[in-house]
Parts: C-alpha cells; structure tokens; sequence
C-alpha cells in the first residue's frame, strides 16, 4: 500500500548513477539525476543486462528484426538473449511494483531499457530502423502502465524534463491519497486541487475527469478511483504548452480581479502577456501569483497544486 515518503522512490537505469555496468566496463553519469534531483529521490539502480548475467565488460547487444516483436542478440556470437530477458524483465517488474516506485529513468538507445526509437536491425544487413523499444522496457511499460517513465536524453529538454517531474510528484500525491482511503468526497477534493494542473496539461482531459467525478455516486467507488487514476496520469502525458499555460493564468487573474486593487491587476495582466510572448520564463508571473494568493487568503487558488507542483529547488520553471 503506497504511503506519503521523505523522498519520491525513482527506478533508473544504473549507469546513469555512475554505476561502471555498461558493455565497455563504463558508466553514463547523468548530472541532473544525481546532483539536482538525487536529493529528492531514492533510487532503484536496474541493470538488466547485468542482472541476466551478460558480466562487465561484455558483448554488446542489439534488437534484430520485426521492430514490433524483435529479437535480443549479441552482436558478434548472435547468441539470442530474448526469452531470458523477457523472464527478467517479468520478474523485475514484480519486484518494482511491491517496492512502489514513483518514476523511472531509463538510458536512451539501449537495447534493453531504451523507451522509445532505439536501433532495430535488419536480418539482411541495411541501415537499423529507429523503431523499438528495448527489451527491458517493453515489459516494464506493459506492466507498470500508470508508471511515469522517461528517457535520460529527453530529460535534457527543459519542457519534458518539466513535466516529467510534475509527473513524478502527481503520480506520488495520487499513490498516497488512494492508500489513506478514498471516498467520492475525497475524490472531489483531489480532482479540484488539480484543476488548474489538468488545465494547463489537457482540458478536455480535465472535462472528462470532472464529468467522471461528478457520477461517481452512480458507480462503485473502486472503480471510479481506478479509471480516474487511468486519466489523470494519462492527461499529465500531455505536453502543458505556452498557451494553455498562459489560459490558466488569465483564469487565476479572473478569479483574483475582485481582491486585487488596480495598480496590482494591472502589474499582473502585464505579466501574464509577456510570459505569453516568450519574454520572461512561467515562474516570473507564478510568484506573483503565489504572493497575492498568499496575502489576500484566496482559498479557491490556496490548494492548488499548480502553485507549487514540485520543489523550488528544482527551478523547473525558470526556462522560457
């Protein structure tokens, strides 16, 4: 059963720690995972290549063949590693699921953990097709389907590095909310302290989600909080843009039109313009938005995870 935790719980492929467990006996330190997020995290290193018992260094492998169902070999021998890896990877994913993991980090273009575009090759020779998913992670993506799981190169785009660790933090409030129980009440709450997250992610998600809600008394809760959960984590996969940002903005300044005086309606208004032009990064107009909902005791902004979706510290806002 999930339960609130000092730090998020993060599987993440070993080498990206600075684990020596690569085919070349080397390691793919990654500096926002260590240094930036680590203070935040618990990590779970997996190296499934490892793990199966391939050694350090080793052979390296490759996906051959039908990009949807390809083969796992060794380059040089074509010794054929798909069966055993599928067990590992079955088994793996059992094990993760029971430790309650919050997120994970997998190496980019790796046979066995890349996510997406790794290198597929012909039976016949030609140029490999950018078209699998590695062995590994197909089972984990299958298995843990609510999971937030992302790349290591892609967390190099402040955007998708950005939503990934909202993801992460979302995907541990909901975890912990259903494990202290969840009625529709409870739902309603969740739902509501959400809102403005959803919003800026997808609001025809929010609108579904919102309908959901609202028929819960017509369902049994288990399984309204089920599907829920399904869409909520879903919606958050969508890209939060620009300009649905800049919409969520317009809707907080709407809202805090009757208590703010002129002069600071004004300084606001012009905020949320210049962030919708590209001139100053989300988190100038977000401040001050903080501080008015702060001082003037605005309770209907006051939860809003949108406000504060992770840590300060993290500076995931900060980019243009």
């Amino acid at each position: 059963m999930a339960k609130e935790r000092a730090k998020l719980r993060l599987g993440v492929s070993a080498c990206l720690l600075g684990r020596k467990v690569r085919y070349d006996g080397q390691h793919k330190r990654d500096p926002f995972l260590v240094d930036v997020l680590g203070p935040f995290v618990e990590w779970v290193p997996v190296c499934p290549e490892h793990e199966l018992g391939l050694g350090v260094p080793r052979e390296p492998i490759r996906l051959v063949g039908d990009p949807a169902a390809p083969r796992l070999v060794g380059e040089r021998s074509g010794r054929d590693h798909t069966d055993p890896m599928r067990r590992l990877a079955e088994a793996r994913a059992r094990e993760l699921a029971r430790l309650d993991l919050d997120g994970y980090v997998t190496k980019k273009d790796s046979p066995s953990c890349g996510m997406e575009r790794v290198r597929v090759h012909g039976g016949r020779g030609g140029p490999p097709r950018r078209a699998g998913v590695g062995a590994f992670a197909a089972v984990l993506l299958a298995r843990l389907p609510l999971l937030p799981v992302e790349e290591e190169g892609r967390l190099g785009d402040p955007a998708l590095r950005e939503g990934f660790v909202e993801r992460i933090f979302a995907y541990a409030r909901w975890k912990a909310a259903v494990a202290r129980g969840m009625r529709r009440g409870d739902l309603v709450a969740f739902h509501a302290a959400h809102a403005l997250t959803l919003m800026a992610h997808s609001p025809a998600a929010y609108r579904t989600l919102g309908a959901a809600v609202g028929a819960a008394g017509r369902e049994p809760v288990a399984r309204t909080v089920e599907a829920y959960g399904r869409g909520f984590m879903a919606a958050l996969r969508f890209p939060a843009t620009r300009g649905r940002h800049a919409s969520v903005l317009q809707h907080m300044l709407g809202v805090l039109r009757d208590v703010l005086p002129p002069a600071d309606r004004a300084e606001l208004a012009d905020l949320v313009a210049d962030y919708a032009r590209g001139l100053v990064p989300l988190v100038v107009p977000l401040t001050l938005f903080r501080h008015h909902v702060r001082r003037h005791g605005v309770a209907s902004l006051a939860g809003q995870t949108y406000l504060d979706p992770d840590p300060t510290e993290l500076r995931l806002r900060n980019h243009a």
